[in-house]
């Protein structure tokens, strides 16, 4: 039943093998940053909104003003718009 629902959304299901953790190591870690960058040292929240407030910045910061070494220290979103703004055509031969 879950396989099916999968396949009916365009999801390809894992193809490793029971208990590899391999294909749960992008998963791992973006869960261990997201723990460490949001949850570290909180006790709770004063409500449900706080939370998911929380839960989203982090992505938010991720992708808008996190410097990343193999961007050349910019953030994904500087990054790409650098990279639509830059022409993809080489100049003709001289």
């Amino acid at each position: 039943m879950f396989a099916e629902a999968c396949r009916r959304a365009g999801l390809r299901l894992s193809k490793s093998a029971i208990g590899s953790n391999a294909d749960n190591a992008l998963a791992d870690s973006f869960n261990a940053t997201f723990e460490r960058e949001t949850l570290q040292g909180r006790r709770h929240w004063s409500s449900e909104r706080d939370a998911r407030l929380d839960a989203f910045r982090r992505p938010h910061r991720h992708n808008s003003r996190r410097r990343h070494s193999r961007l050349g220290q910019r953030s994904p979103i500087a990054y790409e718009t650098a990279s639509r703004t830059t022409s993809r055509t080489l100049s003709p031969a001289a």
